[in-house]
């Protein structure tokens, strides 16, 4: 069965972290470019589009190939909005303007550059041999165990995590590898059919797959000392015509 995908890349103005950080040069290209060519690379990602406030970067992502069919209003656009929110605008408007209603909904962000198409078919592919799931999300392992983490209560140290939940009294002094591999998901990243969407109202649901990235290829930009180390590594693959 031939199934319609929809890839957004949300790509709003005005983020804090990183001002401009979606048009900011990575390795010779505007950060979102590299997300965006990704996904025009790969197999099933169907139509590209890039969910956007801002002119400034609906020039950028349409000069680089994506399309960028309508402006996302600024209400959904804050530092506070959701994912879920600009899915389900650029899915009513779409809806309302072309009649346009495609079964399957990825999202892939701009944060996340060394992704390849081959992630992001594996996604796809994934969920549309699985009409059970609800979703499909990239995960990669987390570098640094939670069970180690802390917090404080204003004056001292505290585990972040009972013994109940570790299984340990001081799991912070013990060694990594006796705890279980856990793993993060790659925010605003994931694959979803549009019913999930709509019927269960969330961009997961509760049945859920996943494709396990290498950790590089998983490295995201959210400060910007990351976009120093993500160039570094862009252009290590680069030099090795990856």
């Amino acid at each position: 069965m031939n199934f319609k995908v929809l890839t957004i890349i949300p790509a709003r103005g005005g983020s804090k972290g990183v001002p401009k950080k979606n048009v900011k040069p990575l390795a010779g290209k505007p950060l979102m470019v590299w997300t965006i060519e990704a996904a025009l690379s790969a197999k099933h990602a169907g139509r590209v589009i890039v969910s956007t406030n801002n002119e400034q970067i609906a020039e950028v992502a349409r000069a680089h190939g994506a399309e960028v069919p309508f402006l996302r209003p600024e209400e959904i656009s804050g530092d506070l909005a959701t994912d879920q929110e600009f899915v389900i605008h650029a899915l009513d408007t779409l809806e309302r303007e072309e009649g346009y209603v495609p079964d399957i909904v990825a999202r892939f962000s701009p944060t996340t550059p060394l992704r390849t198409a081959a992630t992001i078919d594996a996604a796809i592919e994934l969920l549309m041999q699985n009409p059970d799931v609800h979703s499909v999300r990239p995960i990669a392992r987390l570098s640094h165990h939670p069970y180690k983490a802390w917090r404080t209560d204003g004056e001292h140290m505290v585990p972040a995590f009972s013994p109940e939940v570790t299984g340990h009294e001081q799991p912070y002094n013990m060694p990594r590898q006796l705890f279980p591999e856990m793993y993060q998901h790659l925010g605003a990243s994931g694959v979803a059919w549009t019913k999930t969407h709509r019927d269960i109202g969330t961009t997961s649901g509760t049945i859920l797959k996943y494709v396990l990235m290498d950790e590089l290829d998983a490295f995201d930009i959210n400060h910007p000392l990351d976009f120093d180390i993500a160039e570094v590594l862009m252009k290590k693959r680069l030099s090795m015509g990856d």
